[in-house]
């Protein structure tokens, strides 16, 4: 196959794949191992160059992660959280909208939001049956918090695990770079929460009385697990922290994590593991590769050619194009696939264009990727586990509904974003 002929064979197999992750017809672990195989099996690309292209540490850091928090779970401590918040909110349904908002918000920084949503919506239906009131809001906000949240840190979000690991960013960089603006962010959607909701959240003050008698201890399952836990988890976020100045990667700090924590549980290996969601873990191992074979033929290159062209490689323009191209991208099509794509290509804008200091670009696009998502019900994975989820139990959150709600709120961040990256970063 010539060179003219591989460039045009993988950057159609590239949007093919895209294509059909977007219309999820077939699973998109599926058709992301599908198409690796495929610029293996066309000789676009060796076995051994396409192991190259995976990114270990970004694998290695979600199956620490998602071991840890597997174990975790089942003290339940996620639930005595929820129902701690429901009770300090006196009952109140707005109140503890915010709180729960707030809790996921919190959690999916330290976690990762899709974790938070799965063990927090199971209790926020509880609640709102107890208070007779519709759970419909209680699920936006708390899609809308996860989002935010896993914008803040290293952790919470897969589009900024990937941007740690082919970076070398830190936990703390993307604290002290986005948590500010991430708690803005926040502050004001509850706001307009709170202004779009309060005249439905009603209830009766015997339905309240209900919320304060609930026994929130009662929630904990296994208090010596929990002790556990929280020892490891704070060892973890520790390691996280420090990971740098330790010259440690990501993902060894979160295997470390898994490793202690199973030996200080004795957990069945078989059952911990069982935790680990190997369909996302293979999602991106063919992702990586199919990334890959763009790099490998020059369309990346040739793409931050172009888009330096139309910059001019200022750091203004590029900044915000990037900001908001991933933000109305990510709305409407998996954010991980899009972020796979754009990191090789701010890499090599970088490269041609001679800028030096690449991180308000990596800002441009974490902001972005992670809270463009809340821009439809199929913008993030948290979106999508929820609306699942919120089906089974007969709830339904049509794509409209959502969209109407969210789309407007994902706009008023990104342009709170775009002033501060302005004020603070593209200079």
């Amino acid at each position: 196959m010539s060179a003219q002929s591989q460039v045009i064979f993988t950057g159609g197999l590239f949007l093919l794949t895209y294509a059909m992750i977007m219309t999820e017809k077939i699973h998109r672990t599926v058709v992301a191992l599908a198409g690796a195989m495929v610029l293996i099996l066309a000789g676009v690309i060796t076995q051994e160059k396409a192991i190259q292209y995976i990114d270990f540490n970004t694998i290695g850091l979600l199956i620490g992660m998602m071991v840890i928090v597997g174990i975790t779970r089942h003290t339940g401590v996620f639930e005595y959280m929820a129902v701690v918040s429901a009770k300090m909110s006196k009952g109140e349904p707005v109140a503890i909208m915010i709180s729960l908002s707030t809790i996921t918000a919190v959690t999916s920084a330290l976690l990762d939001n899709v974790t938070t949503v799965l063990l927090i919506v199971p209790v926020t239906f509880a609640i709102a049956k107890e208070l007779q009131i519709n759970v419909m809001p209680f699920l936006i906000a708390e899609v809308v918090a996860s989002n935010i949240g896993g914008t803040a840190t290293l952790i919470g979000d897969p589009p900024n695990i990937m941007i740690g690991s082919a970076t070398g960013l830190g936990f703390m960089d993307f604290v002290f770079a986005l948590t500010p603006v991430i708690i803005v962010v926040h502050i004001l959607t509850m706001i307009w929460l709170k202004l779009l909701y309060q005249k439905q959240l009603k209830t009766k003050p015997e339905l309240k009385n209900n919320i304060m008698n609930m026994n929130a201890e009662e929630q904990i399952k296994d208090p010596v697990l929990l002790k556990k836990c929280l020892v490891v988890i704070v060892i973890t976020v520790v390691g996280f922290v420090l990971h740098q100045y330790l010259h440690l990667e990501s993902a060894t700090v979160a295997l470390t994590g898994a490793s202690l924590l199973l030996l200080l549980t004795r957990e069945d290996p078989e059952h911990a593991l069982a935790a680990v969601e190997w369909p996302v873990i293979f999602f991106f191992a063919g992702l990586f590769i199919v990334v890959g074979g763009l790099q490998h033929v020059g369309i990346i290159e040739s793409i931050a050619k172009k888009s330096l062209e139309l910059t001019g490689g200022a750091m203004v323009p590029t900044g915000l194009l990037i900001l908001w191209l991933s933000a109305i991208a990510s709305a409407f099509v998996d954010n991980i696939p899009f972020v796979a794509t754009m990191i090789p290509l701010i890499q090599d804008m970088g490269r041609l264009g001679g800028i030096a200091d690449l991180n308000p670009l990596w800002w441009s696009l974490s902001l972005g990727a992670c809270l463009g998502g809340n821009g439809t019900l199929i913008g993030a994975s948290a979106n999508v586990v929820v609306a699942g989820m919120a089906e089974k139990r007969g709830v339904v959150i049509s794509f409209i509904h959502f969209t109407k709600i969210a789309f407007p709120m994902m706009i008023m961040s990104i342009i709170i974003c775009t002033g501060y990256l302005y004020l603070f970063f593209l200079k």
